[in-house]
């Protein structure tokens, strides 16, 4: 069995403490940890669209890290628009600039090539630097469904590590099994605060008022998805991560801890071409 938490209310700082209590985060990080967070900016747009991730949920991240003594912590994000323009329209940069933490765009960081062996697909990857020099990655996407991934949520977001982003364009599926083999989030903490359903930048806001968070990455996605309404086992990519061993996608095996599924599922509009 693993451990996913599900946490409902008003206050982001307070949804983080109790989702990272939930699932013991302090078993896997300690104050000598290079903390990476990294959140999704893919576009230049505002949280409360549901496309970005929720900024108290970044500095809530922030906050714990400090209490709890570590000294290196640095905020990062690569996404595939203007990346740049997301840190300010979000408010990342002036929160950062706040708590005297750094910020970096991994698109214009430096690379490292790794090989990945008995890829599916992805057989090297250019990952940044930052990526690969942190020793405590915490993963914080959305909850959003995708147009050829169908869900966007922890395995997703670690395309924002890659450089550049196109080798992605053919087989997804299977690039992104091979990533998750190559970086690997101590922490997955899903903003659900909105959510957005439809389309990954073009979508609706929905209103939910959680966080979803774990320490196995299939695992957390796989509650993610049920949360939209969506049996894990019909998005591809995690089907694949299950059988390369990468986390676990059976609900009987995931014990969900605070609030249940059903307490909060909501059926998100889904992508043309997908169906339940």
């Amino acid at each position: 069995m693993v451990k996913v938490a599900i946490v409902k209310g008003g206050s982001p700082a307070a949804m983080v403490r109790e989702a990272l209590r939930l699932i013991n985060a302090e078993e896997v990080s300690s104050r000598d940890d290079k903390v990476l967070i990294k959140p999704n900016y893919v576009v230049a747009s505002h949280p409360s669209t549901g496309i970005t991730t929720d900024t108290g949920v970044v500095e809530a991240l922030i906050k714990y890290f400090k209490e709890a003594g570590v000294k290196e912590i640095v905020v990062g994000e690569g996404g595939a628009g203007d990346t740049e323009k997301a840190f300010d329209v979000v408010g990342v940069r002036a929160l950062c600039a706040r708590e005297r933490i750094r910020l970096v765009n991994l698109n214009r960081d430096d690379a490292i090539t790794v090989r990945i062996p008995n890829a599916l697909s992805l057989k090297e990857v250019n990952i940044a630097k930052t990526v690969l020099e942190s020793t405590c990655i915490v993963n914080v996407p959305v909850l959003k469904v995708h147009h050829l991934a169908f869900v966007t949520l922890c395995i997703k977001n670690l395309m924002g590590a890659i450089i550049p982003k196109s080798i992605m364009h053919t087989n997804l599926d299977e690039k992104l099994v091979d990533l998750a083999s190559v970086i690997k989030p101590k922490i997955n903490l899903i903003s659900g605060i909105v959510g957005a359903e439809k389309d990954e930048t073009r979508g609706d806001p929905v209103e939910m008022g959680i966080i979803i968070a774990g320490r196995d990455i299939v695992a957390t996605d796989a509650v993610g998805a049920m949360v939209m309404g969506i049996d894990p086992y019909k998005v591809r990519y995690l089907r694949l991560a299950e059988e390369r061993r990468l986390g676990v996608l059976d609900i009987n095996r995931i014990e969900v801890v605070g609030e249940s599924i059903e307490a909060v599922r909501k059926e998100f509009k889904l992508p043309p071409g997908f169906s339940r």
